[in-house]
């Protein structure tokens, strides 16, 4: 039994380390990137955007257009969603390493 849950745990770690190994990765961009096609490359990932007001948003990238961007399970409010205009956003911030 005891051998059962050490492996089990065991497991575990291995199964979230990976995933945070997945999620973190350097941002690289191009001359002629922009915030759009930096948001399609990180599409069904997490990312944090800072708005020209100063106020930041946090959430996995939906659907991005020309003009919008949809933010998905937004944190602190993961039942929810959001639509942004791309000429609102001032940055994207995404997790490049891990601690």
């Amino acid at each position: 039994m005891h051998n059962k849950i050490l492996s089990t745990l065991v497991l575990l770690t291995g199964m979230l380390m990976m995933s945070n190994a997945a999620i973190a990765e350097p941002l690289s961009v191009k001359a002629d990137d922009d915030i759009e096609s930096v948001l399609q490359a990180h599409k069904g990932k997490p990312v944090t955007i800072k708005l020209n007001s100063g106020e930041e948003l946090t959430g996995k990238v939906g659907e991005v257009t020309g003009k919008l961007l949809v933010l998905q399970e937004l944190t602190g409010k993961e039942f929810f969603d959001a639509a942004v205009s791309l000429d609102k956003i001032a940055a994207v911030i995404v997790r490049a390493k891990e601690q």
